[in-house]
């Protein structure tokens, strides 16, 4: 069994460690016609039948994560934004979504699996920003597309009881992933300030703070969790006081500690150094060699 909290229509299932990777935060909303789930983590499979008898499984985004309890509600329809779908009917498109290389695709495969019970959907279909789920009885959701996690990651409101499911902005000391082919920091960083002028007065996360029901730590927290991308710029910055390849930075790593070797680091690692790298060249910060590596200016 897991904790719950109850804020009106919204049940807040808490994961381990408050929903700390790999598990996550499960919420389900009921209304007076329908009762539906937002994403399937891994505590999902040890909630009963609240769970069990849910019409409807709406993603806020797409990672093996976030499917965990899928496998166990074939009848229910799944719903994700449509730069996001692909990912959810396949393998194949969720390989295109993390953008590994084969052997590493192979290696996760093999994870997601055992660990996550993962089951693609082919049946689900797409949902666009703004797409607005009436619940009966005054419940009603609406999607507001955060893209630069992954391309269609969105915020659910439950907007009848005021609460912003924010899903992977989860406000963690590691601050925001954007480590996928399908990722962008450009796009995240317009997120950050989008995610702030949501009309709420709680917020829920799908990992490590859970719910948050004051707005000044709230937009504190927020304010830290989006500080880690400018932390990540300036360490670069300060690699680069000599000449890398993207090669060498990878080694030396921006994300992840060194002998924390989960086969997809290496690749998220290289993707978002990529973006760095590109922004930082276009602020004029850096700038590239004829051997290719990279240098500050």
């Amino acid at each position: 069994m897991s904790s719950v909290l109850r804020f009106g229509a919204v049940s807040v299932h808490l994961g381990a460690k408050s929903g700390k990777y790999p598990d996550g935060n499960q919420l389900i909303v009921e209304g007076a016609d329908m009762r539906v789930a937002f994403d399937t983590p891994e505590v999902a499979n040890r909630i009963g039948p609240e769970l069990d008898t849910v019409d409807l499984v709406i993603l806020g985004h797409v990672h093996e994560d976030h499917m965990a309890g899928l496998h166990r509600l074939p009848h229910a329809p799944v719903q994700v934004h449509e730069a996001d779908l692909a990912a959810a009917q396949s393998w194949d498109g969720m390989c295109r979504h993390y953008g590994y290389p084969q052997d590493v695709l192979d290696a996760m495969l093999a994870i997601v699996q055992k660990d996550f019970h993962y089951q693609p959907r082919p049946d689900a279909t797409g949902y666009s920003d703004g797409a607005v789920w009436d619940l009966g009885g005054g419940v009603r959701v609406r999607a507001h597309h955060l893209p630069g996690h992954t391309a269609g990651h969105c915020a659910l409101v439950v907007e009848s009881e005021g609460l912003a499911f924010i899903g992977d902005i989860d406000l963690s000391g590691f601050g925001p992933y954007y480590g996928d082919a399908t990722s962008s920091l450009s796009d995240f960083r317009h997120t950050l300030n989008k995610v702030a002028e949501l009309d709420a007065r709680i917020w829920a996360t799908s990992h490590h703070k859970a719910v948050i029901t004051d707005r000044a730590q709230f937009l504190a927290d927020l304010a830290r969790f989006a500080s880690k991308i400018d932390e990540r710029s300036a360490q670069l910055l300060g690699y680069l006081q000599a000449p890398h390849s993207l090669d060498e930075l990878v080694n030396r790593r921006l994300l992840y500690p060194a002998g924390y070797d989960v086969p997809f680091v290496p690749c998220a690692e290289r993707h978002t150094i990529a973006m760095h790298l590109d922004e930082l060249l276009a602020q004029g910060q850096i700038q590239a060699q004829e051997d290719g590596r990279f240098v500050a200016v």
